[in-house]
């Protein structure tokens, strides 16, 4: 019995994005982009379609297309707590995750992970897929021994798709459980294992406070046993100066890669995600061991010298576009390698880089669409607009 297919789906099977530019990151002769089955099927110029195809065409001749940015480390369920219930941060929503052009989001567990659960959290992960992003996220949270879905660290990597790795366990800060040097390598070490029997590169996102170990728990992780740096990731590195002067030596030192945090508003101490990124470049890391990640939705608490909870602000991931957008506009990077920062470089850390963080036949049809200003104007997740300015 013969039927027209669009009859039966409300959705074209097929798109075709006509823009103004394609970096991949690297530049593109080619100007369209057809999407098929939520992945890039061709890159071209003038590709054309026959007729009765079932397509949505997308002209948009003046906007940049780049693949869609990614942030690993988004408190999606609302971070807080260090002040009781009532400084509890708000969950975030796929429109708030999708109107910065960021596609893929990996969610985490902070301070409080008593009334919020790892299930809670793989919950608020499946709820933002089913609208449109593609989420992921950690088991545990700042606490040793850390709290997991199935009861085991090693069953959680194996068993439940969404989880990454383990994160993000908190060192050289008054909120940790101050994990000793073994319960951390025996913690990484029972990761590795998991995520080999997954699959899956088994990311360790430890938080770092600005305590006075600092990033010494890693430095001996990496120095003291077979565990590879690229399985370590640490954060917030740009607490304050000292650190971030750390963090340049550990990064250089193991070849490893440090995530910097895009701090919506700079205390005193903090510094912000633009001078984070110039100083670790002037300092000789390589571009592509530097990430940039938002923390939003988690907690800005502040604490007296004697740890005394005094007030708190709600992170926004606003200042993680605003600070890349400064990088190449002051040309601190090239496009191309400032893209990195927060797609391809992401990907490769997170291990889906043989799908995301770049625009190319196969790859998830991902895209995000920038105008002149390297402003997101639309959001493409596997192929659908999630969202667009109106």
């Amino acid at each position: 019995m013969a039927f027209d297919l669009m009859e039966v789906t409300d959705e074209p099977l097929l798109t075709l994005l006509r823009v103004g530019r394609i970096q991949a990151p690297e530049s593109l002769a080619a100007t369209d982009i057809l999407i098929a089955d939520g992945r890039i099927a061709a890159l071209g110029q003038d590709i054309e379609v026959p007729t009765d195809w079932p397509v949505r065409v997308v002209e948009a001749r003046d906007l940049i297309a780049v693949p869609a940015f990614i942030d690993q480390h988004v408190h999606v369920t609302g971070g807080g707590g260090e002040g009781g219930c009532g400084n509890r941060c708000p969950e975030i929503t796929a429109e708030e995750i999708a109107s910065m052009g960021i596609a893929t989001v990996v969610g985490v567990l902070g301070t409080d992970s008593i009334s919020r659960s790892p299930a809670d959290l793989l919950a608020k992960v499946r709820g933002l897929r089913a609208e449109g992003i593609a989420a992921y996220m950690y088991t545990g949270a700042y606490r040793f021994p850390p709290p997991t879905l199935t009861g085991d660290v090693q069953r959680d990597l194996a068993w439940i798709p969404e989880v990454l790795g383990l994160g993000e366990l908190a060192i050289s800060d008054h909120r940790s459980s101050q994990p000793r040097q073994d319960e951390i390598e025996r913690l990484v070490s029972e990761v590795r294992v998991g995520a080999m029997l997954a699959g899956k590169l088994g990311i360790c996102h430890f938080h770092l406070g600005d305590g006075k170990r600092g990033l010494e728990p890693l430095r001996r992780l990496l120095a003291e046993t077979e565990i590879p740096a690229d399985q370590v990731i640490p954060t917030h590195v740009n607490r304050h100066r000292a650190l971030l002067e750390e963090a340049a030596d550990y990064a250089l030192r193991f070849d490893a890669c440090v995530d910097v945090t895009a701090f919506d508003e700079v205390g005193e101490e903090d510094i912000s995600a633009f001078e984070a990124v110039s100083f670790l470049l002037a300092r000789g890391v390589p571009a592509e061991r530097i990430t940039m990640s938002s923390d939003c939705n988690g907690s800005l608490p502040e604490f007296d010298a004697k740890g005394t909870y005094l007030g708190m602000r709600v992170a926004r991931n606003t200042a993680l576009i605003a600070d890349w957008q400064r990088l190449v506009h002051e040309k601190v990077l090239p496009l191309e390698q400032a893209l990195g920062l927060i797609a391809g470089n992401v990907a490769r850390v997170l291990g889906l880089h043989a799908g995301k963080g770049r625009l190319a036949v196969g790859f998830d049809a991902d895209i995000t669409l920038l105008d002149g200003d390297f402003q997101p104007q639309q959001t493409f997740v596997a192929g659908k607009c999630v969202y667009r300015v109106n």
